[in-house]
């Protein structure tokens, strides 16, 4: 299976902004884009100064923003967006409900990791069932009605019980999710809306990009 093995705070720097991949890490002081707010590479810090973007390379980068930001390769992102361009609605708005709906982002959004990166470790190690069952693929897409809960014999291992007191009063699920944390666990109350997305992104750029 293919995936991203190289530093990830690159990312953040090649695409200008924060994107959150490294948890608690990106609010303090070792921030690599606070640190070397330019591209990374040799002629990094002269692409400041480089001439203005084409509309092309406006969308690449939001196209590529996006993949980054959920942990999702080329090709897997493409089939999202052609299942967006199927259902109903703005495709861009249910592209960005599908990416959220992905259970590695349910888990981050929950609060029970610091980054989608590890949720996503989380999840591919098997400590949490949807539904009552067990549930380890990342990319696994939760409904509305659905139940995320550690397993029982996850809660007694000290990441979770180190993570719960982190998440006393410290914790608040998005509107779309309603978390539980006596019983560690969450549910799906809705779909998750456009409001709902945490990082900027301009989803229309992304539509320009599939539709060239």
């Amino acid at each position: 299976m293919a995936r991203y093995t190289d530093a990830v705070c690159k990312l953040c720097r090649r695409e200008g902004q924060k994107l959150f991949l490294k948890g608690d890490r990106c609010l303090g002081p070792k921030c690599a884009i606070d640190n070397r707010s330019y591209p990374p590479g040799i002629h990094g810090k002269k692409a400041t100064f480089r001439r203005k973007q084409s509309d092309f390379g406006m969308q690449l980068r939001e196209k590529q923003k996006a993949r980054r930001v959920y942990g999702v390769m080329e090709k897997q992102f493409r089939r999202y967006f052609q299942e967006a361009s199927r259902r109903k609605g703005l495709t861009g708005v249910v592209l960005l409900s599908i990416l959220e709906s992905r259970l590695d982002n349910v888990v981050y959004r929950l609060g029970f990791a610091d980054s989608r990166a590890q949720a996503r470790q989380l999840v591919r190690h098997g400590h949490f069932d949807v539904n009552g069952r067990k549930t380890d693929i990342p990319s696994y897409l939760v409904s509305p009605g659905d139940v995320i809960s550690v397993r029982s014999s996850s809660r007694s291992k000290t990441y979770f019980k180190d993570r719960t007191q982190i998440m006393q009063g410290n914790v608040s699920a998005p509107a779309w999710l309603n978390l539980n944390l006596a019983e560690m666990s969450g549910s799906v109350v809705s779909e998750p809306s456009r409001e709902d997305v945490e990082i900027p992104l301009n989803e229309q750029l992304i539509v320009e990009y599939y539709s060239r």
